[in-house]
């Protein structure tokens, strides 16, 4: 599955950075994320273990994200229930107070059901 989205936000493109880098903070505004861990983090890199419950699926996955504030944060994989799972995120500044942001995930689970149960989590 390809997801590609776009969005404008009155937001600067810093403060949009730091909350997608912020795994940590997920479980506040993500329904289907139960709990977020930071493995590890420096200016280069943010790695976090996300804990995920979506219509009876659960399953656990760790992300490696290297990264360049305040525009472009890579996301791969280190394990999970994936064959496939990579995206970036990428900001792009308007305004001091506004931003476009673009998003995309090319992911694919290892089971089928695991597709119809928990995909659209990624497709939201």
């Amino acid at each position: 599955m390809i997801v590609r989205r776009t969005a404008l936000v009155e937001r600067s493109s810093e403060q949009m950075f730091d909350l997608i880098e912020a795994a940590e903070h997920y479980p506040r505004f993500l329904p289907w994320c139960t709990s977020a861990t930071i493995v590890s983090r420096d200016d280069a890199l943010v790695s976090a273990d996300l804990h995920v419950r979506w219509a009876g699926a659960r399953f656990e996955m760790r992300t490696r994200n290297p990264k360049q504030r305040p525009g472009f944060m890579a996301i791969h994989l280190e394990h999970g229930p994936f064959r496939r799972f990579e995206g970036e995120w990428r900001l792009v500044a308007l305004r001091p107070d506004a931003c476009k942001v673009a998003f995309s995930l090319d992911y694919e689970f290892d089971r089928a059901w695991m597709t119809a149960a928990a995909g659209p989590v990624f497709d939201r």
